[in-house]
């Protein structure tokens, strides 16, 4: 794909097999008009499937996942997506996500104690599971305040779950005898896929129910308030509209679901790849960490207002998004016509392809791309840049509503990191790029950890 953007430096033709071809863009001109349009809606992922086109529910979106998260922010569109959307805002104001804070850094504190004990001078540590589990296990507090202690324990049934139905979905997408519905339940893959999707939502439906009857009471509320932060589930529980209409218990659990599938997998590989991208550059580590020691002063612990002070930090953070996206690649079903900048047009019903890795190192756009260089989002570098040149969180109506959480959780696990260990790559075991639904590595991200005094 990126000796593609060099050749065609805005978009080409992309086809699978003889009956299904989509635009693949890659230039932030092409980007704006696509994703700059509210009403264009996802594409499903039965893309691969071309004989099931002729079968309406061959385009309904997400089919592989909707057994899990449901109808959902990722999957909806029209009347209810703009109404689930306003609904679930609230959840992501700063002043909800601060009080988030000091749960990440409990659980970052718990993957580091583990570090610190499986470390050794010889030999490197694969850190990608062991964030995975960390991210997990904030993402839980976060959403019904349930304390999994998934990072010392991982029997917890439902814990399994959630781990087993991310690999159990990416497996379904590249095994092509899987996507046939009727196979896929018969086979062992299957069963244990739906299995663990009964678990989960058993547990998602059984915190709602509890949740619901002490929020009947509205000292309760009052109560919680004062006692803890106002979690995911509150915030949904209590959402109104504007005709005093909320959600349903249904759309409640494919909401919380959805997030915990977005944001679990996306951060997990962002602080991963970040990490790696600072043991490839030590001098950028040296500094983040120099900054981060600066705004804490003497004190050890991390809080909400130093985030907004991490400045080369966050300037670090995002080069690594740049070159490492969480989610490589993304998709979108016309349901009008766009006309490009250069006169080209695509009709209602075009099947558009974002490559944002590919966006994100075209040479039309990024001056020498395969140079790791955070100062390319310095203030001045940034405010010269396209609007649409830099996605890790897409764009338009229908960005990442969570990406402030993210970004904040990147935040805290980079910072916390550095502050306890200088990393170094592995020269034996380098990752070997894994663009799936999230950007991942095929034999894992080893790194060297040595704790600093």
């Amino acid at each position: 794909m990126v000796s593609w953007s060099e050749k065609h430096p805005y978009g080409h033709s992309l086809w699978f097999g003889a009956f299904l071809g989509f635009l693949n863009i890659y230039h932030p001109d092409y980007a704006k008009a696509v994703y700059s349009r509210g009403e264009c809606p996802p594409l499903s992922l039965t893309w691969l499937q071309p004989y099931l086109l002729r079968n309406p529910k061959a385009l309904d979106f997400y089919n592989f996942f909707l057994p899990w998260i449901g109808k959902g922010l990722l999957v909806l569109d029209g009347p209810k997506w703009f109404q689930h959307r306003q609904l679930l805002t609230p959840a992501f104001h700063s002043d909800i996500l601060k009080s988030y804070v000091a749960l990440m850094v409990d659980s970052a504190q718990v993957m580091l104690d583990k570090w610190e004990k499986l470390i050794s001078e010889d030999k490197s540590l694969d850190v990608f599971q062991h964030v995975g589990f960390m991210t997990l296990d904030s993402m839980l507090k976060c959403i019904f305040s349930y304390n999994s202690n998934c990072q010392k324990d991982s029997k917890n049934s439902y814990v399994q779950a959630i781990g087993d139905l991310s690999c159990l979905m990416q497996e379904r997408i590249q095994t092509f005898l899987y996507h046939n519905d009727l196979i896929y339940r018969l086979c062992p893959h299957g069963y244990h896929f739906f299995k663990a999707c009964r678990i989960a939502h058993h547990h998602t439906e059984k915190v709602i129910r509890e949740r619901k009857a002490l929020l009947k009471d509205e000292r309760e509320l009052e109560s919680i308030q004062k006692k803890r932060y106002l979690d995911f589930l509150d915030i949904l529980l209590c959402a109104k509209d504007v005709n005093g209409v909320g959600l349903s218990d249904e759309d409640i659990r494919s909401e919380v679901d959805t997030f915990l599938f977005e944001g679990h997998d996306i951060t997990t590989s962002g602080i991963s790849w970040i990490l790696y991208a600072m043991a490839q550059n030590p001098e950028h580590q040296q500094m983040c960490r120099k900054e981060i020691k600066g705004i804490l002063g003497e004190r050890e612990t991390i809080c909400w207002d130093d985030l907004s002070k991490m400045t080369y930090t966050t300037m670090c953070i995002k080069e690594s998004l740049r070159v490492y996206p969480p989610v490589p690649q993304v998709y979108r079903e016309l349901n009008k016509p766009v006309t490009f900048v250069d006169g080209r047009s695509v009709p209602a019903g075009g099947l558009i392809s974002l490559n944002i890795y590919a966006l994100h190192r075209n040479p039309d756009v990024w001056k020498d791309p395969e140079v790791y260089d955070p100062l390319r989002f310095s203030p001045d570098n940034s405010s010269q840049r396209h609007s649409y040149a830099f996605l890790p969180f897409a764009a338009g109506p229908r960005n990442c509503i969570g990406q402030q959480f993210a970004m904040m959780e990147l935040k805290l696990a980079v910072a916390m990191t550095l502050l306890r260990f200088h990393v170094a790559p592995d020269p034996a075991h380098p990752p070997l790029e894994k663009p799936q639904l999230i950007m991942r590595s095929w034999n894992g991200i080893h790194l060297y950890l040595k704790k600093l005094t």
